[in-house]
């Protein structure tokens, strides 16, 4: 505590401490990355006529040191950072995803062939670490949030 007071005081030292500070604060985590053409191709919102299209998105940077898992239907496919998004195919029916921190946050959508369905990752202060909370939005945040985001690369 001393040595902060200390910093704190000298101008030199002072400024050295919350540069120190911040460049601790505002890392980031860092996840595999998508090709950008595939980014580019899922950013056109044009799900397949016989599979449904799921996108999960982070748009914020609150917690950005912070990667977060994420499953679907019970199986790990990746983690999210701050900026990003992974989008599915998959076949008519329920599936969940889930979002795995501090808690496990989880949503079930029955999806429809040719369709399109956008899930909001939000982040949120945890006891230890970060929590998150999935909630499904309208077409029109999604898009919004999905090209506000990079794709992050889904283990297949």
């Amino acid at each position: 505590m001393k040595a902060i007071a200390s910093a704190v005081r000298s101008p030199v030292k002072g400024r050295l401490f919350v540069l120190v500070l911040l460049a601790v604060l505002s890392g980031c985590a860092a996840v595999p990355m998508a090709p950008v053409e595939r980014d580019a191709e899922a950013k056109k919102f044009l799900p397949k006529p016989d599979l449904a299209r799921i996108y999960l998105y982070r748009n914020e940077t609150f917690g950005a040191a912070i990667p977060m898992t994420v499953s679907l239907n019970s199986r790990t496919v990746g983690q999210s950072g701050p900026q990003t998004y992974f989008m599915w195919d998959v076949p008519p029916g329920k599936h969940t995803i889930a979002s795995h921190a501090e808690n496990v946050s989880s949503l079930t959508i029955d999806a429809q062939a040719g369709k399109a369905y956008y899930i909001w990752q939000e982040v949120k202060m945890g006891l230890w670490m970060a929590r998150s909370l999935l909630q499904q939005v309208n077409d029109e945040t999604g898009r919004k949030g999905v090209l506000e985001c990079n794709m992050a690369q889904a283990s297949e």
